[in-house]
């Protein structure tokens, strides 16, 4: 299928209701003969490397949680240095850059607004020309999300919006994708001063849950925003959530905070963990 005929698929296909079925499927219990072919055949079909996971097939007792796997202990060691910035989660780079007048690159081609990402421009003031990274987990990613650095969550916000896939053909053809879906933004004070850590929904992306509050996105729920009084401590590395499904994480900071390092380039390979860029 080329890339117009899938988006023209995509506009007439009921993106929400579909997320809705596939995530209500995947936390389903059924026999375990059944969800554990389906996870097998899902772990074949994408690659996914087994032998990184915390338990084996047979220990997942629903799609849900085999998909939100833990990693064994010790696999994604953090890198460690109170300046150093590492990447919240395993993917590729979609684009990486500098907010310069407040906006970022989606594709050649296509732009859009820190404004119009964090859907208040208030709170989207501080990042506008700050460092910021769009990174893409597949399918066969691990699909739990991290803090890049040390510090406190401030709060969250959680912007309701539609389920456009997230995938190439879409970030290339979709004008502002990223504004459009559904989003779980967690703020973080930390020693880079102030940092959004933007959660992305994506088709079959059912929900967004978070490690630090019992926050769990789902269509139909209407948006929220939380300041916290008293900020919720975290590390560098610490959990901030977990994605139901695949989708992308955006990363933004606030300007002359940040430099990336030289092999944060479009498609480069990341882990969660490893250095991505440093505090200047």
């Amino acid at each position: 299928m080329n890339e117009q005929t899938f988006m023209k698929l995509m506009r007439v296909l009921p993106k929400s209701a579909v997320s809705s079925a596939v995530g209500l499927a995947t936390r389903l219990p059924a026999p375990a003969p059944v969800h554990h072919w389906a996870m097998r055949t899902f772990a074949k079909a994408y690659n996914v490397d087994m032998e990184e996971a915390e338990h084996s097939f047979e220990k997942y007792p629903t799609f849900a949680q085999f998909f939100t796997r833990g990693l064994k202990p010790g696999l994604r060691p953090v890198d460690p240095g109170e300046k150093v910035v590492v990447s919240p989660v395993d993917g590729r780079v979609s684009q990486v850059g500098y907010a310069d007048n407040g906006r970022c690159l989606q594709a050649k081609g296509i732009e859009y607004t820190v404004d119009e990402l964090l859907g208040d421009a208030q709170a989207a003031k501080p990042f506008h020309g700050g460092a910021w990274t769009t990174v893409y987990l597949s399918p066969r990613d691990y699909h739990r999300i991290h803090s890049p650095l040390g510090g406190t969550i401030t709060g969250y916000a959680y912007i309701p919006g539609e389920f456009w896939p997230v995938n190439p053909a879409s970030v290339k053809n979709k004008q502002s994708l990223f504004c459009v879906n559904e989003r779980l933004v967690t703020y973080l004070d930390t020693v880079a001063g102030k940092v959004a850590v933007v959660k992305v929904g994506a088709t079959c992306v059912s929900r967004i849950k978070a490690s630090y509050e019992d926050i769990t996105t789902h269509v139909g729920q209407p948006g929220k925003v939380h300041r916290y009084s008293a900020g919720i401590p975290v590390e560098k590395g610490g959990e901030l959530g977990r994605f139901e499904m695949g989708s992308t994480v955006i990363l933004c900071f606030e300007p002359g905070r940040v430099r990336w390092d030289d092999s944060m380039q479009p498609e480069a390979v990341v882990r969660m963990g490893t250095r991505i860029g440093v505090i200047t």
